[in-house]
């Protein structure tokens, strides 16, 4: 997904999206330096998605365990 920084309004930004509608952000949520008509790229990490999954997953796993002994 892409979109371009129309432009800023105190801390929020108005971007534009592919399909043409504007959305508000958070500036804070911008890469650092990006200025009005910078084009801002977003993807999916499929590797560091997989990786998370499977720490949560693992937490979950150690807490559901740990309640179980504990009654």
């Amino acid at each position: 997904m892409r979109y371009v920084i129309d432009r800023f309004e105190g801390d929020r930004a108005v971007v534009e999206l592919e399909d043409g509608s504007m959305v508000s952000l958070p500036g804070a949520a911008l890469p650092a330096g990006a200025r009005e008509g910078d084009v801002v790229c977003v993807s999916v990490d499929p590797a560091e998605t997989a990786r998370r999954r499977a720490l949560l997953k693992g937490r979950m796993e150690r807490l559901l365990k740990r309640k179980k002994t504990e009654k």
